[in-house]
């Protein structure tokens, strides 16, 4: 097995790491040891997904890893607000298990649908303002504001997706593991003023009631199980926020943005937008989920000397289960770098994760790229990248995304 060249982690592969993936998958290697960060890297779909039900050997507890700063600076400013409480993305059983259990009480389907209505007039308001114009700055104009507006009403941030983007960004970076000192400051004051901001609705809730997912974590109660904390509440309503808007509106634009290259799906896409066929909308929402892998891995601590692949790993070895590679992994996606809206398995992806810390909020996600597309594609024709080398997309270890797509368009007659 040739090993590719280039490293899975460097700059220029975050930002397109396909030609690697595909290199990867055509040498054999489902498993890439790393010596220097003494870190495995799992690509094959079938042992990313292996490992994803073993949570009690490959841990979700790698708060370590993100954030945890030895800068005493760094410190002194968290330290003015509450404990980073772990709760679901970086918990284990039983921590996880009992947030858990809270948190689905709060995510459930009566809930996701009760919103609909809000994401449609959101959606076409969106793209009214767009309309007349026939360009935009589509990441911009439309992919963060909807998932921002939707998150931010249903998390109690009032009616403000700038702050909430602002606060997300900050949250995103912090555990890039990509951004210099002087931004590492400016996120921990962000994540502090969030905190105290979050801390005045809590109280506001736990007093007045509401009519909102943080209503539904302050009042949320299971048998045998006590109420969430204020921090536990505050550290779950920021991942809410990240995982709320930042991975649906990677999803979002990067779905547009295949479909201008793939004139051939656009058309049916179109031909299924409006409500015509809305299983070939999901369809497509999974094929994109699938094709751009907003969360494009995530990290795993080893708890005891394990094996996985015929690879031994002892305990304490970091590793990186890339969801992203084994969603182009050929053994069980047919052509996988081929984008197709009617793909059969394409809801085999593993864009939310797999088994106990599956994306909580996968439903609220699903539910708005649909109503986005549906009424996109029925509204607007003629879509064209305006600027090839406009298009950005920014390295990240753990997520990839468009962030700046200028197209342009028509309305519909």
């Amino acid at each position: 097995m040739n090993k590719p060249e280039g490293n899975v982690f460097a700059p220029e592969t975050l930002v397109d790491p396909f030609d690697y993936y595909r290199a990867v998958h055509d040498a054999g290697i489902a498993i890439e040891h790393l010596p220097e960060m003494n870190t495995y890297v799992v690509y094959s779909y079938d042992l990313c997904s292996e490992a994803t039900t073993k949570p009690e050997i490959f841990s979700n507890d790698f708060s370590s890893l993100m954030g945890r700063e030895e800068d005493e600076e760094i410190q002194a400013i968290l330290a003015e607000g509450w404990p980073d409480e772990q709760t679901l993305l970086t918990a284990d059983h039983p921590v996880h298990t009992r947030n858990r259990k809270l948190v689905n009480l709060a995510f459930s389907a009566p809930r996701v649908n009760a919103i609909e209505a809000d994401m449609r007039a959101k959606s076409i308001e969106l793209i009214e303002a767009m309309a007349e114009k026939g360009e935009a700055e589509f990441v911009e104009e439309f992919a963060i504001p909807l998932p921002v507006a939707m998150i931010a009403q249903q998390i109690g941030l009032d009616n403000d997706p700038k702050q909430v983007k602002y606060w997300s960004d900050a949250a995103v970076d912090r555990f890039s593991q990509m951004v210099d000192r002087e931004r590492k400051l400016e996120c921990a004051r962000s994540f502090v003023e969030y905190q105290k901001y979050m801390k005045s609705k809590i109280d506001d809730r736990r007093a007045n009631g509401g009519d909102d997912l943080l209503t539904d974590l302050v009042e949320a109660r299971v048998e045998g199980e006590t109420p969430l904390t204020d921090p536990e509440i505050m550290s779950i309503m920021q991942q809410f926020m990240v995982a709320g808007n930042e991975t649906t509106t990677s999803t979002i634009a990067g779905c547009l943005l295949q479909l201008i290259r793939n004139p051939d799906q656009m058309e049916k896409a179109k031909a299924a937008a409006g409500g015509r066929d809305p299983k070939l909308i999901m369809n497509m929402i999974e094929e994109a989920l699938r094709y751009e892998t907003p969360t494009a891995g995530m990290w795993r601590i080893v708890k005891q000397d394990t094996e996985l692949g015929g690879v031994s790993m002892p305990a304490g070895t970091v590793v990186q289960l890339r969801y992203a590679a084994a969603n182009r992994d050929p053994k069980k996606f047919e052509n996988p770098d081929t984008f197709d809206i009617e793909r059969s398995n394409a809801r085999a992806h593993l864009a939310f994760g797999k088994g106990p810390h599956m994306c909580v909020g996968n439903m609220l996600s699903r539910k708005e790229m649909l109503v986005a597309f549906d009424e996109l594609l029925e509204r607007l024709d003629n879509f064209a990248i305006a600027d090839e080398d406009g298009i950005r997309i920014l390295p990240n270890i753990l997520l990839r995304g468009v962030t700046r797509l200028p197209i342009t368009f028509t309305r519909k007659a």
